[in-house]
């Protein structure tokens, strides 16, 4: 696991570039905050939220990042008021809470910038009863999330805008099918709700004054999970985190918390940990705001290892509460995500030939590689909705070769349309009327893995023309290794019978 987490590929250091510009962007939000005067309570919000900006915000472009970012006030600041106003109020502030949770999961239906602001209104609320904000520090709090967001801002779009020289990546919002409580979002924002409304009942009885707690951990699980089968995995990866990070918190925490010097130290830790390991172990992430959230109580000038203790009840409480959730209440499977997902990889994939054909064969017009772009993106969101099933606890052994067959066999048709694309580019490369045989082929492959019903009976005769490998170049080579890739994922998908005569 910590092979993983830091020894992990790092392509282009963007893992490192993300995590020391995190560092950077918060350490300058509570520095100005300290400047400007702010108490300390203040200035952990301004650091919070520019944690929140620069981790939630994941727009595609640099432009769209900009226009979420300027909306964050726009929702945080209303819920900011609304947790201080009902602090005294128990009752209407749990609804409040909760009416919160179910939004925030809904806003993923509008993608990214949905997603990201449903983070910061659920994060605010939640640092509202962390901090135990009244109306009476609302005027320095609003100009704390501000400064911290101007301050994250600054560095993100000017000091350090690293994404400017970076081809922008292609999101993959959340599944959109259907309408009503057929859409996986507002199953989510259920789910979401209840599981928290579970968490919170139980929380407060475990504590009156850190249930939140167990709504946070909740909430949390939620996040960037689709299927009931991930929730799980991220559900036990959040409880082991917290509990690994409760021990090293004892460990650090605990002995240097009157250490305003080594403490400062530690929180930057914290979140250089947060943001280098969150894409690669969700354990790690969670250990690192585990050790980060102690050493905030320890300046706060509460903390225990009594404190530390009851962390790990009230996480434990709300995985229960969002497992429980997404098993009793509508549930999404893993199996219906899964093919969802994988046929869109492979549609992608079609995509990807159809362009890499219609540029070799002159059109200047056609590109493959934001198609390319976009198979990555996908590819990334099949691996996440398969890892309960090649999780090393998963007992179903079957299934878990399945699904470990289909990644490496995906991964085989991106390998070939990278490379088919990198062909298509060369502006030497010219038309072969065999090339449109071999993308025949290629798309009746697709079809037969698809609910695309097959197109006339001309194109299964056309596609008997593909050449061996080897024929007819490096690009006839590309869309022969594609096909046999294709033609293999049958097996593993259960479309065997449905693929073309002759294949």
């Amino acid at each position: 696991m910590l092979k993983k987490a830091f020894v992990a590929p790092d392509p282009g250091r963007m893992r490192l570039r993300f995590a020391a510009r995190a560092v950077v962007g918060v350490g300058l939000a509570v520095a100005l905050c300290g400047l400007a005067g702010h108490t300390l309570v203040a200035a952990i919000t301004g650091g919070l939220a520019a944690l929140l900006a620069l981790f939630t915000v994941t727009d595609p472009t640099v432009r769209g990042q900009a226009v979420t970012t300027a909306l964050l006030p726009v929702v945080g600041l209303p819920v900011l008021a609304l947790a201080a106003l009902l602090h005294d109020l128990p009752l209407a502030r749990d609804l409040a809470f909760l009416a919160v949770v179910g939004a925030g999961v809904y806003a993923r239906r509008w993608g990214p910038r949905g997603h990201s602001l449903g983070v910061f209104a659920f994060m605010i609320f939640f640092a509202a009863q962390f901090l135990h904000t009244v109306p009476g520090q609302l005027p320095e709090s609003y100009a704390a999330v501000l400064l911290g967001l101007a301050a994250s801002s600054a560095v993100r779009f000017g000091v350090w805008c690293y994404e400017r020289r970076l081809p922008a990546p292609t999101a993959v919002a959340a599944p959109a099918g259907g309408t009503g409580l057929a859409r996986i979002t507002t199953r989510q924002a259920v789910q979401a709700t209840v599981g928290a409304a579970f968490a919170l009942g139980v929380g407060q009885m475990l504590s009156e004054q850190r249930w939140y707690w167990a709504v946070g951990a909740t909430w949390w699980v939620f996040v960037n999970t689709t299927s009931r089968g991930e929730t799980l995995v991220r559900g036990f990866r959040r409880f082991l985190g917290t509990v690994l990070g409760v021990g090293l918190g004892f460990a650090l925490a605990v002995p240097l918390h009157d250490e305003p010097v080594a403490a400062a130290v530690i929180v930057a830790l914290g979140v250089f940990g947060i943001f280098y390991t969150a894409a690669v172990s969700y354990t790690w992430m969670m250990l690192a705001v585990t050790v980060m959230a102690s050493t905030l109580y320890g300046l706060l000038g509460v903390l225990d290892p009594a404190l530390l203790a009851l962390r790990v009840g009230e996480t434990a409480v709300g995985a229960l509460g969002a497992l429980l959730a997404v098993l009793l209440i509508l549930p999404v499977t893993t199996h219906s995500v899964t093919d969802e997902q994988v046929e869109r990889a492979v549609r992608c994939v079609h995509a990807c030939t159809a362009q890499a054909a219609a540029r070799l064969a002159g059109d200047a017009a056609a590109d493959p590689a934001p198609r390319v772009a976009e198979l990555e993106a996908i590819l990334g969101r099949v691996r996440l909705s398969l890892v309960p099933l090649v999780h090393p606890l998963s007992p179903l052994r079957a299934r878990k070769q399945r699904a470990r067959q289909i990644v490496a066999l995906l991964d085989d048709c991106a390998r070939e349309v990278r490379g088919l694309a990198s062909i298509a580019a060369d502006p030497e490369a010219s038309h072969d009327d065999r090339l449109v045989a071999a993308c025949r082929r290629v798309e009746a492959a697709v079809e037969a893995l698809t609910d695309a019903p097959l197109d006339a009976p001309g194109r299964r005769a056309e596609a008997g023309t593909l050449p061996q490998t080897g024929e007819g170049g490096p690009v006839l080579a590309h869309l022969h290794a594609l096909e046999q890739a294709l033609l293999a994922l049958a097996v593993p998908l259960g479309r065997s019978e449905r693929l073309p005569m002759g294949a």
